[in-house]
């Protein structure tokens, strides 16, 4: 037979347990609303917005390209520079190697 001590923490785990379940439907509840309440918006905001798409079409598009194409020449000119710039580095390094290099060899012959 269980004691009055262990039938009394068996019914506060199940209290405890009860707590936690209620709470988390509360939570889950206000969030899944949350959801429903965000994809009721989705769905509204792009039906009123595809017609208009649609209306404005022959603008948008050569303009989607002119930005693309404009994004590209940004980041090939961008690439470029970053490129010249460190084949001047590789340029000025390789130089400066090769002028310690010549020096050396002119003070071996002052000795010699």
């Amino acid at each position: 037979m269980k004691s009055h001590y262990q039938q009394r923490g068996v019914q506060t785990i199940k209290v405890q347990v009860l707590a936690v379940v209620l709470a988390l439907l509360t939570v889950g509840g206000t969030l899944f609303a949350l959801s429903g309440l965000t994809l009721l918006c989705s769905v509204i905001g792009l039906a009123v917005s595809t017609p208009l798409f649609i209306i404005f079409s022959p603008v948008l598009v050569p303009a989607a390209i002119v930005i693309g194409l404009a994004v590209t020449g940004f980041l090939c000119a961008e690439a470029l520079g970053l490129t010249g710039l460190s084949s001047l580095s590789w340029v000025m390094m390789k130089t400066k190697e090769v002028g310690q290099e010549i020096e050396s060899k002119a003070q071996e012959r002052r000795r010699t």
